[in-house]
């Protein structure tokens, strides 16, 4: 039985080894408290990324330290593999990272990373299952293999590990668990996902990644190299319009999932899905000229969301979907 524990514990060290990840992600000598790993997550969330913290205002506060952990998972999650330039050593640590996301279900009580102790408690009481952070893992070890995308379906499926599975953790934070609305959150997270696969086409470039389905290049007589060499020709506009315009109908597609959840969750949900609405709209002020300069939401548009957002959740009162069990 000594023998057992001992293996396991040497098996849980061996686990959460992040050797060679950003300093500030290394796993701490000693286990901190719950609240000292969610002021940890709570500062990665509100100082990595301002779209997020802004978002999380609107949420009731005792749902918010859910989010975050679930946000530092995410954050610590694309960094190991975006952040770290040899390929090999990304794939490690992601590998890594997911024996740490299996030790938080399987003996908690071994886990060292602020991520994962703060974790701990939303997965308990929201009943998240693993498979959603595994899928997100998916995700960032594809983009480490897989370089370029041929169709417009291989993109939607990337999006089903990129995007979707933090929708649905969204709503099961929130008490919905029915798949009829999360039918509907994949909508709004995939269209937000290729919305910003086609905003950073230049960027994505010099990593270098191509999310531009081939297919569309082809129809449209768009040659390649033409994103790394910044060429920007009619085709190369109609083949971004129509990319646009199909991702703003997925956006469409998911806007009913607003009328079925609480108000302090709806304008959390109308804030992205607009935001996502607004960064094809810059994309086609500029003409469809990705290749000029990365399109942007301008501050004015941030502040007209923000106040549309707050008179959202200052009106409230709206009823609601009730929620499924």
């Amino acid at each position: 039985m000594t023998g057992q524990a001992e293996l396991t514990q040497r098996d849980a060290s061996a686990s959460d080894s992040l050797v060679g990840a950003p300093p500030e992600y290394l796993t701490p000598e000693e286990r901190p408290t719950l609240d000292e790993a969610r002021a940890w997550c709570h500062q990665l969330a509100t100082t990595h990324y301002e779209n997020f913290h802004v978002a999380t205002f609107f949420l009731p506060k005792r749902v918010r330290p859910h989010f975050e952990s679930v946000y530092a998972f995410c954050r610590v999650s694309d960094d190991l593999g975006d952040e770290v330039a040899d390929t090999n050593t990304a794939l490690r640590l992601l590998e890594t990272w997911g024996l740490m996301l299996d030790e938080c279900y399987d003996a908690p009580a071994n886990s060292r990373h602020p991520v994962f102790v703060a974790l701990r408690p939303t997965i308990e009481a929201c009943n998240l299952p693993r498979g959603l952070f595994h899928d997100l893992l998916r995700a960032f070890i594809q983009d480490q293999i897989k370089t370029h995308y041929g169709t417009w379906d291989e993109a939607v499926e990337y999006s089903r590990y990129s995007a979707n599975p933090v929708g649905r953790l969204v709503l099961m934070i929130c008490g919905y668990r029915d798949e009829r609305r999360a039918l509907l959150s994949d909508k709004i997270c995939t269209g937000l996902q290729l919305a910003n696969f086609w905003q950073d086409a230049v960027r994505d470039s010099e990593i270098p990644r191509r999310y531009i389905p081939a297919e569309y290049m082809e129809r449209f007589g768009v040659a390649e190299g033409q994103i790394e060499g910044r060429v920007f020709t009619p085709e190369f506009g109609a083949m971004t319009r129509a990319l646009v315009d199909r991702t703003r109908d997925m956006l469409h597609e998911g806007a009913p999932l607003s009328h079925m959840v609480d108000d302090e969750l709806r304008v959390t949900i109308d804030l992205f899905r607009k935001g996502g609405e607004a960064i094809l709209d810059g994309i086609a002020t500029q003409d469809y000229d990705v290749l000029r300069g990365r399109p942007v939401v301008t501050r004015r548009k941030k502040f007209m969301l923000l106040l549309g957002a707050l008179l959202g959740k200052l009106r409230g009162g709206r009823p609601s979907g009730a929620r499924a069990a």
